[in-house]
């Protein structure tokens, strides 16, 4: 992956960062700088891996719904990655996730064709993939954060006594 690519990728991760954690702050108008701080950092890097496994993990779908496993991986380019910044920068959660989603898809969109030509899977097969991936990534992603949620809520009262 070359460092455009990562940098994208990091870009893209602490955008959607900052679009989970903004509606927090909004309702707890006291929270510190340095605690927001501390929460975008590892929210971004978090969101920016799971982007950069999303065309690893499709492609490795591919491979198990093929018979014989392709030779070449599908990775990030930065023409592919360019719409996922994009979505990431005017898609926060905060201004709607059905935007959000919609750019998403598309983006999903635009790993099928190189994933399909990649692997030699049809356009549907691809896409079929390409959604799986995405959908088993954001599934992790979102129980990873209940569970945090859940502990640091747990933890709360426990400080305060």
């Amino acid at each position: 992956m070359s460092p455009v690519v990562v940098v994208l990728l990091l870009f893209a991760g602490l955008s959607e960062a900052v679009g989970r954690i903004l509606p927090l702050v909004a309702r707890r108008p006291g929270m510190s700088r340095t605690f927001v701080a501390g929460l975008l950092l590892p929210g971004g890097l978090v969101e920016g891996a799971v982007f950069a496994l999303w065309p690893l993990t499709a492609w490795t779908l591919a491979d198990l719904v093929l018979s014989t496993p392709s030779e070449t991986g599908l990775v990030w380019t930065p023409s592919l990655v360019a719409p996922l910044v994009l979505s990431a920068v005017l898609a926060f959660p905060l201004l709607g996730p059905l935007l959000h989603l919609l750019l998403l898809v598309g983006v999903g969109a635009g790993l099928v064709g190189p994933l399909a030509a990649a692997t030699g899977l049809g356009w549907w097969g691809a896409a079929g993939c390409v959604a799986g991936a995405g959908a088993g990534l954001g599934a992790a992603v979102e129980a990873v954060r209940r569970l945090v949620v859940r502990i640091s809520a747990a933890e709360a009262p426990e400080a305060m006594a």
